[in-house]
């Protein structure tokens, strides 16, 4: 538990994201049928938080920007 947090707690940190904060559920914040920003990594970031440090997937605004993960 580095800085105090558990991995759980500094994931949890972040801001709350825009589009929730705007009332937009209805268009964004999920994947199916909607714009979508995703990062994924290979490992669970819950029982190591540098799995964070090697994203593997992203995608913006529904376009797939990088793909590592096979």
């Amino acid at each position: 538990m580095k800085y105090g947090l558990t991995p759980a707690q500094a994931i949890q940190s972040f801001p709350r994201p825009p589009w929730l904060l705007m009332g937009r559920q209805d268009r964004i914040g999920s994947i199916e049928g909607k714009f979508a920003d995703i990062v994924a990594v290979s490992g669970d970031p819950l029982k190591d938080i540098t799995e964070l440090e090697r994203v593997g997937f992203v995608m913006n605004g529904g376009q797939v920007i990088r793909n590592d993960i096979k």
